[in-house]
């Protein structure tokens, strides 16, 4: 695979530039104050450390979300960040906020997708909720890899006022992670969205993610070919790069604000 992370000088400048970044929004919010969702994953953690270094730990509000499906472990890890960062938290439980959902439509209880992204939407609820309440903006936890694909909720975890790692390729995001002292345990542990019991990230997009990064440099956002990018890296094939091709392109939607006609002249 191609290596998409920064010399020591570069990703030191990444941090500097991302803390900036959120102190800015916030300004320009006319804020102090941010919600962030945390999930133990890496992208919150990260998130969640340089948000500490731009606002202030006491300005940091961190909701931790378990749903039916969330993996326990995941749950303690996202108490351990704030705990560790010092952050006001709060543990709120979604499954009964769901649960009135399929109540109202018990015909899409069976509906994996649809009941998963359920959850994602209730959590972007909640963040806003207590933004809302606190006068705060809410942050989120995309990366580049994962926006470029279209995996992520829309008006759930893709409901936020800023993305602040949005430019950071997944390999870029762990490199960061460690550099800014996250624990090597959390920056190497299996991606889940835990939308649904058993899910991982990979295994849903359908490859890893340092192959994902490469289709996404190489093709996407660089010149080469599916084909060149297949003989560029040998664990990728032709087929592979046209599927990210079209998870790309059929996202597009989800990376804009709603379509309206255009004006009539």
């Amino acid at each position: 695979m191609i290596d998409l992370r920064f010399s020591e000088s570069e990703v030191e400048a990444h941090r500097d530039h991302i803390v900036e970044f959120i102190a800015d929004v916030a300004e320009s919010a006319g804020t102090e104050r941010a919600v962030l969702g945390l999930s133990g994953g890496i992208d919150s953690t990260l998130t969640a450390y340089l948000a500490v270094e731009a606002l202030g730990e006491e300005n940091l509000h961190g909701l931790v979300m378990p749903g039916e499906v969330s993996d326990e472990e995941n749950m303690s890890d996202a108490e351990w960040v704030a705990q560790e960062l010092g952050i006001p938290y709060d543990v709120v439980e979604i499954n009964p906020i769901v649960d009135r959902f399929l109540d109202a439509f018990p015909e899409v209880e069976g509906d994996q997708m649809a009941v998963g992204n359920a959850r994602a939407r209730t959590r972007a609820v909640l963040n806003y909720l207590v933004a809302n309440h606190e006068d705060a903006m809410v942050l989120g936890t995309g990366n580049r890899s994962e926006a470029a694909v279209g995996y992520f909720t829309k008006y759930g975890d893709g409901a936020v006022d800023c993305h602040p790692i949005g430019n950071l390729y997944k390999q870029q995001v762990r490199q960061l992670a460690s550099h800014v002292g996250v624990p090597d345990e959390l920056v190497e542990k299996t991606p889940t969205a835990g939308l649904w019991a058993g899910q991982t990230d990979e295994e849903e997009l359908g490859l890893d993610y340092d192959a994902l990064d490469a289709i996404l440099a190489l093709h996407v956002d660089g010149p080469l070919s599916a084909d060149a990018v297949a003989r560029e890296i040998e664990a990728v094939t032709p087929e592979q790069v046209e599927t990210v091709r079209g998870m790309y392109e059929r996202s597009e939607h989800k990376r804009h604000v709603p379509l309206s006609p255009e004006p009539l002249s």
